[in-house]
């Protein structure tokens, strides 16, 4: 949609011999003159004009004794991201059932969330948070912890399946859609890929351990030294 606007906004510039310097004080006048050419209309470029809010949704578990586990990764980068951003603190939304924190990047803005109804129900709350906000899901970005991707990495995607994540599967059923993007940070390590060859019970009970335990404090400074690169990522985005 971007890209589409800014070829419009080009073309804009090109017909009208407009140069950049000057394109923001020049559009307002055509789009918005009764007596313009009616230029809203032909370039259809009124989104410019109103930036998306987006909603950036960091997935963890509520209890304190939660904190600084694997699955919780989420809440800890959107700690990182309202201290870089300057967003407001953290509050509780009792009708959202989350923590909520608003702020801008680079002029977009946004809405940071940590939902309280643990990780496997995230879904209802940003289902509420979309509707509320008015935001589609190609405006929600989800942070999380993946298994399937070796720790100290990150990837974003697009689109795509829940990887056997609960609170994306979540997410996915409650919007009706999987094309949002995630934020996917690596939590896996080789003691993981033993326990995928034994049996679904004793892997399962393994999983759950790993994702449910906390961080070193090695790990944990890996996890932080991430964070800046996984911000350059998020802007890419937003």
């Amino acid at each position: 949609m971007v890209s589409q606007i800014k070829a419009k906004i080009s073309l804009f510039m090109l017909l009208f011999g407009v140069s950049s310097s000057n394109i923001r004080s020049i559009l307002p006048h055509f789009l918005f003159n009764s007596n313009g050419p009616g230029l809203l209309k032909t370039f259809n470029i009124n989104p410019i004009l109103k930036t998306m809010t987006k909603l950036i949704i960091g997935l963890g578990n509520p209890d304190q004794e939660y904190q600084n586990t694997r699955h919780n990764v989420g809440f800890m980068f959107l700690d990182y991201l309202a201290k870089k951003v300057d967003a407001n603190d953290f509050e509780m939304d009792k009708k959202m059932n989350a923590l909520i924190s608003k702020s801008k990047i680079e002029k977009t803005p946004v809405v940071l969330v940590k939902p309280l109804s643990y990780v496997n129900k995230s879904g209802k709350v940003v289902s509420k948070l979309a509707k509320f906000y008015k935001v589609k899901p190609e405006d929600i970005i989800v942070v999380q912890d993946d298994l399937d991707i070796e720790f100290g990495s990150f990837k974003n995607s697009f689109e795509k399946n829940s990887g056997g994540h609960k609170g994306v599967e979540s997410i996915i059923k409650a919007l009706k859609t999987n094309k949002f993007y995630r934020l996917r940070i690596g939590t896996a390590i080789r003691a993981l890929e033993k326990a995928r060859e034994q049996s679904d019970k004793k892997r399962d009970a393994f999983v759950m351990d790993f994702v449910l335990a906390k961080f070193s404090p090695k790990d944990q400074d890996v996890i932080k030294k991430m964070f800046p690169d996984i911000y350059e990522r998020l802007l890419q985005i937003v």
